[in-house]
């Protein structure tokens, strides 16, 4: 029997295409997430030359890549996304691609809203050639605390799901053993944000696709419970007047299995430093 969706396809696409026309505007998390992805592909001492980037909001993970020396191919959850980086549109639970067509899969920004993560993270170490790489970066369990709080204090007794569940890093971890990866890292790092209002808040999630795309989505914000958001908000705001909101990320990084590959240590025995796995088992 197949589970039901938590996420709404059409309306997380469509939370997809509304963002592009002002992206820039709104795009510190993604940098912030890419910045971090590039700068541990930095320490992979392969070529990894075929590449596949998940989540294309602009093109500029595709250029980063190209630069690199490798040949892009991209896929977004959004058809105008997928479109102006001149990929496929598609989900990541359902990729479009054969199996080992890829040396390394970048994941940015996306991961978080997908229907089914572990299915995703099973398609994506299936489309890796064998001793690929999977990088993943995109916000987790922890993140927007305040934000959470304020629409709690604004509903009462009857508050709406704005927010969907998220994974933390330890969950994230155990999925990506589950889903088959060698050499499985998952690691987190927390950034903060300030605002001078709620609704800026709000609006920079719009901004960036991370809207409400579940399918029980949440009912419409009526001005007198976002006033009385607005206000727990700023309650918790320092002297200077801005409240600062926390954006938890997971970082993953994983490689497919290879005959060529050290057996794994017995269970609980050691640990995998980022560095090694970065480097690639041996």
């Amino acid at each position: 029997m197949t589970a039901p969706d938590i996420f709404d396809r059409s309306r997380r696409a469509q939370g997809r295409d509304r963002m592009i026309a002002r992206f820039a505007d709104h795009d510190f998390l993604y940098r912030a997430m890419l910045d971090e992805l590039l700068d541990r592909l930095a320490d992979v001492q392969r070529d990894l030359p075929e590449a596949l980037v998940i989540g294309c909001p602009d093109g500029s993970a595709k250029a980063a890549l190209e630069a690199m020396g490798k040949r892009v191919a991209c896929v977004d959850p959004g058809f105008l996304a997928a479109q102006g980086a001149g990929g496929v549109h598609g989900d990541e639970d359902a990729l479009p691609f054969a199996d080992d067509s890829f040396d390394l899969i970048i994941a940015c920004g996306t991961l978080d809203s997908v229907n089914d993560l572990p299915g995703a993270l099973i398609l994506m170490r299936r489309i890796l050639r064998p001793d690929g790489l999977m990088l993943a970066a995109f916000t987790g369990a922890g993140s927007l605390p305040r934000l959470k709080a304020a629409l709690l204090a604004g509903e009462g007794d009857r508050p709406g799901q704005h927010i969907h569940p998220q994974v933390d890093v330890r969950a994230s971890g155990d999925l990506l053993s589950r889903a088959g990866f060698a050499m499985p890292v998952a690691d987190g790092e927390t950034i903060s944000v300030r605002y001078g209002d709620v609704v800026r808040l709000m609006h920079d999630l719009r901004g960036m696709g991370a809207g409400n795309s579940l399918t029980e989505g949440a009912p419409m914000l009526t001005r007198e419970t976002l006033m009385r958001a607005a206000a727990h908000f700023a309650e918790a705001a320092d002297p200077d007047g801005r409240t600062a909101e926390q954006m938890a990320i997971i970082y993953l990084s994983g490689w497919k299995p290879d005959p060529s590959q050290a057996p794994p240590a017995r269970r609980g025995s050691a640990t995998v430093s980022l560095a090694a796995a970065l480097k690639g088992p041996s």
